[in-house]
């Protein structure tokens, strides 16, 4: 069994930097999880309008309010077995502005030839991605359809409500970095929410990877 990333991209899983493979090869195969430290330059978001959509996915931990520069992070990618035998990468970015913390919520897998990535504490967007390699050998990411569960309610979410992420992360050779710069946009309203950084990788077992970094809830839906 390959990374989840490796069995949705097929063989442009290969023109990654060799750094990128090792970072999205994380899986129950290699049984290695993956903990960045680094520096977000600048976390950002629209005007002042755009911040009820930010309170809004503050709830769940899908996006924060929160601005600032030089702000020190965290990023844990840590695969498990879900509790209906999925494997599973987690996508948890913690920091701290101000002395409040803030935190996003990423759990992805690998269904039918993609990855669904679902935000929140408690999964409860599952959003469609699309993956691409660049002229670099870094990865593109594209969020596309997304889709609300919540017990026996499902329903495609509507985009006016909520956001398209675009994110580019790639390993630079010359300072031994991984750089990564995110943006979300809403259809109608514009530029959201982002943040530009950098960050050095640790691998570790996967058995060590901290209980919190984990989902309260698992959603069976894709």
């Amino acid at each position: 069994m390959t990374s989840i990333f490796a069995r949705a991209m097929g063989s442009d899983f290969d023109r990654l930097h060799p750094m990128m493979r090792r970072r999205f090869g994380v899986g129950l195969d290699e049984g290695q999880a993956c903990v960045g430290h680094g520096v977000m330059r600048e976390i950002r978001r629209g005007p002042w309008w755009t911040v009820p959509f930010l309170q809004f996915g503050k709830l769940r931990n899908i996006l924060v309010p929160t601005v600032g520069t030089n702000v020190p992070f965290t990023i844990w990618n840590s695969p498990y077995l879900d509790p209906f035998g999925r494997e599973t990468v987690t996508f948890v970015r913690e920091y701290e502005v101000g002395g409040r913390p803030a935190r996003f919520d990423a759990t992805m897998i690998s269904h039918e030839g993609r990855v669904i990535d679902y935000l929140g504490t408690h999964q409860h967007l599952a959003v469609d991605l699309d993956l691409q390699v660049d002229d670099d050998g870094g990865l593109l990411l594209r969020s596309g359809e997304q889709r609300f569960y919540e017990g026996p309610v499902g329903f495609r979410f509507p985009m006016l409500f909520s956001g398209r992420a675009t994110l580019r992360e790639r390993f630079d050779e010359g300072d031994g970095r991984f750089h990564v710069d995110m943006r979300v946009d809403n259809d109608r309203f514009g530029f959201l929410f982002g943040y530009r950084g950098s960050f050095t990788c640790e691998w570790m077992p996967a058995s060590n990877a901290p209980p919190h970094v984990f989902p309260r809830r698992h959603e069976s839906r894709t």
